[in-house]
């Protein structure tokens, strides 16, 4: 009798064999950036939703890997590194380390949550919530002020838009945490106005969690726990 691993595979194999062509185009895709959407392929997203089953088991047998998904994004979970000679600084990975950049994120997950709350959508619209830089700029200086109330000139908005902000928004896009919306040729558009689309990979962290960690950071330095 073959274990539930062995099944999976036997399934897979005979799916290769069905639709060859779509299996290797599915695990390409799962691979090629950090999170498949179903908007990039409807049919492909479907299709690997259909056969969730399948490509879980392939994931788990060969590369030791955790398949995600939800209704709008995919993605492969990695929770090991195995060629440790490949420092963490060399490895291709989203891994924000210098504090202001990480409390930045956290206040922009904080941000999402707020702006589904006030729109009154959900991650699960069809829809994605989309947003002013501005308005994101007004909620970052106004906890970064919370964080560190002696320190308002280091955080004055200009300073969090061109030495915080702006330095990592192309790397959010990168990692398909955001897309920056085009204007029309005819609009020339200030920053503060550009419009961003917030993408379903926000959804798998916790801003709610990560918020209090922020939180916790205004009071110990309102303590005098933080210099």
């Amino acid at each position: 009798m073959m274990s539930e691993h062995e099944q999976q595979l036997a399934e897979l194999a005979r799916l290769l064999d069905r639709s060859g062509d779509r299996v290797r185009a599915v695990l390409n895709i799962l691979v090629e950036s950090p999170y498949f959407y179903a908007s990039d392929d409807l049919d492909l997203f479907f299709f690997l939703r259909r056969h969730r089953r399948e490509f879980t088991g392939f994931f788990t047998a060969y590369y030791g890997w955790t398949l995600l998904m939800d209704g709008k994004c995919a993605r492969v979970y990695k929770p090991e590194w195995y060629n440790k000679a490949v420092n963490p600084a060399s490895r291709t990975m989203f891994n924000f380390t210098r504090r202001d950049e990480c409390l930045a994120f956290m206040m922009l997950l904080e941000f999402y949550e707020h702006q589904l709350e006030e729109n009154g959508m959900t991650a699960d619209d069809k829809e994605n919530l989309r947003f002013r830089f501005g308005d994101l700029l007004a909620h970052v200086c106004r906890r970064f002020g919370e964080c560190f109330p002696d320190k308002q000139e280091s955080y004055s908005e200009d300073a969090v838009r061109s030495k915080i902000l702006k330095p990592i928004m192309p790397e959010l896009e990168k990692y398909r945490f955001v897309k920056k919306i085009k204007p029309p040729d005819d609009l020339d558009a200030r920053d503060d106005d550009l419009i961003y689309e917030a993408l379903p990979a926000l959804y798998h962290y916790n801003g709610s969690a990560l918020g209090r960690v922020v939180g916790d950071l205004a009071a110990s330095v309102a303590g005098g726990e933080v210099q």
